[in-house]
């Protein structure tokens, strides 16, 4: 329950970030750090696990900026949510 609590939030603010205007949060979140990664296998990014979220939801940036389609579709695998329950 508290993992898909973290994905409905993660989804909730790559949803509110990617409908905001041009703005520094933005920039940062598409920021790519360049050089190498450490050795051994590297950790995911918040990136690619709000990739993994999206799919896991069928979603797409697209999505993000029809706000009503997005919440209902994010908030679809949490009854918690859908009731307005936090924590």
């Amino acid at each position: 329950m508290t993992a898909l609590v973290l994905q409905q939030n993660r989804l909730c603010w790559y949803g509110h970030v990617l409908r905001k205007k041009d703005d520094w949060v933005k920039k940062c979140m598409e920021y790519e750090v360049e050089g190498p990664r450490p050795r051994g296998r590297p950790k995911m990014t918040w990136r690619e696990v709000v990739k993994k979220d999206c799919q896991a939801h069928k979603l797409n940036k697209e999505d993000a900026m029809d706000r009503s389609k997005w919440r209902s579709v994010k908030d679809k695998g949490c009854p918690m949510i859908r009731m307005g329950v936090s924590g």
